[in-house]
């Protein structure tokens, strides 16, 4: 029952984390694991060569000329999967995820023919689940969903703790790029993820790709990811950098409209007055908070994503 597997692993300027996320990959047997692909967009810290001194055979490094950020990484190694490998299976993690000991084996010995793609029981290095990998139900695809996706907010298409103990694998629509198990007929299906996306979204956009393709994806609580990341402020719910509110916003109303069909508008609407709203939580901030917001939903109205990043960074500069 053994599947031809092999990782891919997005990194940049975080040597320490990527260093452990190796050791958690190669630590599994060849004819468990057989590639591992590192795509390095421009690290700065010593990465590169790091990787240059690696002696693993498994180890194959895309070194970029730019910054693509995890889109852009995830879209290039996914098409090196796909037209240099004969992989049957890819699995996708940032460099600061990492499977749990015997999640790899755990896969291999199960039948996964069955779905196009599986998604594992993310959580943090304290046991905690991972809420920016809770996987989910697209809420827009039944009236029952619809409706519990306005009762309960974000808890209404996540799907709930009781998932992750369940005795058998939960259907869900997706999940997102850390632990993510894809297969080479769910690169056939879907096509490749939209690299200039750049960071937010291009994971959740690319499961519903599938989904609309016919592909069936589920949650297996017997696959296990460790996530070590810190996004959100602890106390207050602000986007930190500041910078990556413009991504995070523009491509959640992508997804929005990929999701929601015809009731993408007036979803848009409420979304963007709360947005508008949570300024006052960004002290010293608020302009270039307002000014990132104002561009994020002009381009995300527009499906545009041709802004850089020197571009971002330059509207996210302190309040005059």
């Amino acid at each position: 029952m053994t599947h031809r597997l092999v990782a891919l692993v997005v990194t940049r300027d975080r040597l320490d984390q990527l260093q452990k996320t190796l050791a958690a990959l190669l630590v599994s047997d060849a004819d468990v694991l057989g590639e591992v692909i590192v795509v390095d967009n421009q690290s700065g810290d010593g990465t590169a060569d790091w990787l240059a001194a690696h002696k693993d055979i498994r180890v194959t490094v895309l070194t970029q000329g730019a910054n693509l950020g995890g889109a852009g990484g995830f879209e290039v190694g996914l098409a090196y999967v796909r037209d240099h490998t004969d992989a049957d299976w890819v699995v996708m993690m940032d460099d600061d995820g990492r499977p749990a000991a015997g999640t790899l084996e755990t896969f291999q010995n199960t039948n996964r023919a069955t779905r196009e793609a599986w998604v594992t029981a993310v959580r943090y290095p304290s046991g905690g689940i991972c809420e920016m990998n809770r996987p989910w139900r697209n809420p827009f695809w039944s009236f029952g969903g619809f409706l519990k996706g306005i009762a309960g907010g974000r808890g209404g298409f996540h799907i709930d703790d009781s998932a992750y103990v369940a005795p058998a694998p939960t259907d869900i629509d997706g999940g997102s790029f850390v632990g993510l198990f894809w297969s080479r007929r769910a690169i056939e299906m879907a096509g490749l993820p939209q690299g200039r996306l750049f960071l937010y979204g291009d994971d959740v956009l690319y499961s519903l790709a599938l989904r609309r393709a016919g592909g069936r994806v589920a949650f297996d609580p017997d696959l296990h990811f460790q996530h070590d990341c810190e996004t959100f402020g602890e106390d207050d719910g602000t986007i930190q950098p500041l910078w990556k509110v413009y991504y995070m916003r523009r491509n959640q109303l992508m997804v929005y409209r990929s999701a929601a069909g015809l009731l993408f508008y007036p979803v848009a609407a409420a979304f963007a007055l709360r947005w508008w709203m949570q300024a006052k939580r960004y002290a010293g901030q608020g302009a270039a908070y307002r000014a990132l917001l104002k561009r994020a939903i002009k381009d995300g109205l527009a499906q545009r994503t041709d802004m850089t990043f020197d571009d971002v960074q330059k509207l996210a500069q302190p309040d005059r």
